[in-house]
């Protein structure tokens, strides 16, 4: 049976029911509605032939109201005009949800660049084996961004889940209720949205998206790559910057990060929990059924209340599991051990954190803060800080911040909030490493990065401050603009020779993080000579990370609309060759592309497969040449 092409299968599947629902959409007994879904299309072709004319956007409108509504005040007119983008909004919601129902219809989840045709083009070349090892170290992490492009409130969110259901299902009576409810549902609140509320906005992709996107991707990849039930690389995660990225957001305070990261734990808490009650209602043998109880009530408590007296480490929940596993196996004809294995992979893949905080600000912001702190230790005689400290050259600086020892400062005695604010945030790295686990806030970027300068006044305040012994965090300088790009080796290689950075790199398994900015390198240098520059600045930062045998790790920020470096991003990966490290792939995920590449089931596994495939498949053909 022959497959029509991409284009028609759209057309026939998402075109042809949008036009078929938005008529019924226009007929909703509501009288604004049914008012501006007859008028707009006249606005439409008012615009349309004003601008083949050249005509003002003025000049469009009043032709409009003179032609149609010429006896509507100017107030009346207003409100029609924000009633059609009322009315666009739901439009736009309408094709998404068509679209989204449509989308393994219209894309072929079992081809190219999926998981089972990579397995099967390594099978059948005998590269198996490669793939699987690989595997074991290959990443992709998807780094969540709040952007004014995005948001739809969670009310409108949960209408498009069920609209798609409904569209899937040709539920008409459905679809018409949903109808109904768009219409009266509002798409923004009068209040601006806070960090935290944002925050929660994108938290609802994570739990109704991402928490089985991930899940099913990484079952697949041990039942089908590796065909054994084993712990393996998790070879996706996913970051978040709502609550931890301050830069040119003053409103993002540290009790701002704190109470993202708890709201991150208690959501997969509660995901946690919701699976182990279908457990429940499965595992009902002796020896296994009252343990099963046991963990749910547990994590029914914790989630509800991260302060209640009972607690469990995601390593206990994980050891509790795998022995409840052990006695099925041996005792129960491993019944239902499937649903334990993708129980314990999720686990193992999101721990208490569910994704890691990425803290993020400008390096402009840390030396005047830097300048403060190192002056009030200056004046109460510190060892580490002669008194002619900001004379001293930048080298000079360089090698005092990379010795810096010492008792931790005490950050009550400045007043400055930006400079309290900053420290208070190093503090609230440490205490969320401790509730939700390292993963659950271990980077800090630098943006606007331009010397190694930058990257130790950083790396000696987190000592100061809160990492005396153990400096458990990566710092990611952020190289963006043109002339920083074409500095980055520079800079890298200064830092990769300076003993107490590198001894700090050996400690965090030789890797480093390098996040090149593509927006503002745009605004900078032009489209086109942004990504030639961020191209040969990662040939450069590879080789000279290499020299030190260090893996760099480039986190790019290009996961937005074209406009602002994002298009076809598995096909940007696949595209690059072995003078580029490419065992981890990094990226920002932002505005509407989060709606639109991840915003379901079936677009979130495909994208993010996609993703996956497009590092891994150069390494297998290399391998297959060789």
């Amino acid at each position: 049976m022959s497959v029509e092409p991409k284009l028609t299968r759209f057309n026939q599947s998402v075109l042809s029911k949008y036009q078929i629902y938005n008529s019924i959409f226009m007929t909703l007994p509501f009288d604004t509605i049914t008012k501006t879904g007859v008028l707009l299309p006249l606005f439409h072709e008012t615009c349309e032939k004003g601008f083949a004319q050249g005509d003002n956007p003025t000049t469009i409108v009043d032709t409009f109201f003179q032609k149609y509504q010429g006896r509507r005040s100017e107030e009346s007119q207003i409100n029609l005009l924000f009633r059609f983008i009322q009315y666009i909004e739901r439009q736009v919601v309408l094709f998404d949800a068509i679209e989204d129902a449509a989308f393994p219809i219209v894309n072929n989840m079992d081809g190219i660049g999926t998981l089972r045709h990579l397995k099967e083009k390594a099978t059948s070349e005998n590269q198996l084996e490669a793939l699987q090892q690989y595997l074991e170290e290959f990443k992709v992490r998807i780094v969540l961004t709040a952007h004014p492009t995005q948001f739809y409130p969670g009310s409108v969110l949960g209408i498009i889940t069920d609209l798609s259901k409904a569209v899937k299902e040709n539920n008409l009576n459905g679809i018409n209720d949903l109808f109904a409810q768009l219409g009266k549902t509002p798409f923004f609140k009068r209040e601006k949205p806070t960090p935290y509320d944002e925050a929660k906005s994108l938290i609802w992709y994570l739990e109704n998206v991402f928490y089985k996107s991930f899940g099913d991707i990484y079952n697949y990849i041990q039942t089908n790559i590796y065909d054994d039930t084993q712990k393996h690389n998790e070879i996706i995660n996913i970051g978040f910057w709502p609550g931890g990225d301050r830069d040119g957001n003053p409103f993002v305070k540290p009790n701002t990060t704190i109470k993202v990261a708890k709201k991150l734990k208690q959501a997969i808490l509660k995901k946690y929990y919701a699976d182990l009650k279908n457990l429940r209602r499965k595992l009902t043998f002796r020896g296994v059924e009252e343990r099963v109880i046991k963990l749910e009530t547990i994590l029914y408590n914790f989630s509800i209340n991260l302060n209640t007296e009972k607690t469990i480490t995601a390593d206990e929940l994980l050891n509790e599991l795998l022995s409840i596993r052990d006695v099925i196996e041996a005792d129960h004809q491993s019944l239902y051990i499937n649903e334990i294995n993708s129980l314990i992979n999720k686990i193992n893949l999101f721990g208490f954190n569910f994704a890691t905080l990425d803290i993020r600000q400008d390096s402009r912001i840390h030396h005047t803060v830097f300048t403060t702190v190192i002056d009030k230790l200056i004046e109460n005689n510190h060892p580490s800080f002669p008194k002619n400290y900001h004379d001293l050259s930048d080298d000079e600086q360089v090698k005092i911040l990379s010795e810096v020892s010492g008792d931790k400062i005490d950050i009550d005695v400045f007043e400055d909030e930006m400079v309290s604010n900053t420290l208070k945030t190093i503090k609230a790295i440490k205490k969320i490493q401790k509730t939700n686990g390292e993963r659950g806030a271990n980077r800090y970027i630098i943006s606007n990065n331009q010397t190694a300068l930058n990257v130790m006044q950083l790396f000696a305040m987190l000592k100061l401050v809160a990492f005396q012994d153990d400096l458990t965090v990566d710092v990611g300088p952020l190289f963006e603009t043109i002339p920083d790009l074409e500095n980055a080796p520079d800079v890298m290689e200064q830092l990769y020779s300076n003993p107490a950075y590198r001894a700090h790199l050996e400690k965090r398994g030789n890797k480093q993080t390098i996040m090149l900015g593509f927006s503002d390198g745009t605004k900078d240098g032009g489209y086109l000579m942004a990504n030639w520059g961020i191209y040969k600045a990662k040939e450069r930062l590879t080789a000279i990370s290499r020299k030190y045998d260090i893996t760099a790790i480039f986190f790019d920020g290009r996961g937005g609309p074209p406009a602002r470096g994002g298009g076809k991003t598995h096909q940007f990966y696949s595209s690059l060759g072995p003078t580029i490290e490419d065992k981890e792939v990094q990226l920002t995920i932002q505005g509407q592309t989060i709606s639109s590449n991840f915003g379901t089931l079936d677009s979130s596994q495909y994208n993010l497969e996609q993703l996956i495939s497009s590092g891994i498949s150069n390494r297998i053909g290399k391998n297959n040449e060789a």
